[in-house]
């Protein structure tokens, strides 16, 4: 097993009245520096698999999970048995994930620098340094001092992405990142994104519909293959091949 993040045998079922989902992964591996882009319809599971990936929802059981580093490797499926609020269950989310929501998610109360640094905090990782950095890196610095509502979505969008990577995490997990955006703005955004990351040896996995987009960016793509069968709904993941 290399290094990287890896979870096999999942089948997670979900029931709400007569209807029934299941969400099946045979086997997906995560290695820090590569960008994966999840696509698939709506309701096809695209949620459920980015909170599983990070340890924002617990995998079903007998599905495997494991974070793999050099020679330590750690079983995050057995994490979840000390319950949703266990310590050390955190800690292993705050050090291995950041997040970018579609929405930014960005606090209104706080500057851009501040939200940039929230998970340096959050992480006991505070380097102002790294903060001052990634804002000048991704063009925020002039607004560095003023609150979200102040600046354009394609500005609040990178500062979430500055607050995803601020913490140095090995993982990157981006929702939808360009959807708020003018097909402009996307491209730039994206660009920038992938690129620090890469610089950072950061993985990606990041969800979209716009698979135009992610075929010219020369990102590996995962789809979730959606059928109906006599138990209700499937979804399965898929690796498509490059165009």
């Amino acid at each position: 097993m290399g290094e990287g993040l890896h979870i096999a045998g999942v089948a997670l079922r979900l029931s709400d009245g007569d209807r029934r989902f299941a969400l099946l992964i045979d086997d997906l591996t995560l290695a820090p520096g590569r960008a994966v882009a999840l696509s698939g319809a709506s309701g096809s599971g695209k949620t459920l698999l980015l909170e599983m990936l990070g340890l924002l929802r617990p995998p079903p059981t007998g599905a495997q999970v494991v974070w793999q580093q050099t020679e330590d490797e750690t079983d995050l499926a057995a994490l979840w048995a000390a319950g949703v609020r266990n310590a050390a269950l955190a800690r292993m989310r705050g050090r291995l994930f950041g997040f970018v929501p579609q929405s930014g998610g960005l606090l209104s109360f706080l500057s851009i620098a501040e939200n940039v640094a929230l998970t340096q905090r959050a992480t006991g990782r505070r380097d102002a340094r790294r903060v001052a950095a990634l804002l000048d890196r991704l063009g925020l610095s002039e607004v560095s001092g003023l609150r979200p509502a102040a600046l354009s979505i394609g500005q609040r969008q990178r500062a979430a992405i500055a607050r995803a990577l601020a913490h140095r995490p090995p993982f990157v997990i981006a929702d939808e990142p360009t959807a708020a955006l003018d097909p402009e703005t996307a491209d730039a955004v994206l660009a920038l994104f992938l690129e620090t990351a890469r610089d950072e040896g950061c993985g990606v996995i990041l969800s979209s519909h716009d698979r135009d987009r992610v075929a010219r960016f020369g990102i590996d793509r995962l789809h979730l293959t959606t059928r109906s069968t006599q138990a209700g709904t499937e979804s399965r993941l898929e690796a498509v091949a490059p165009c």
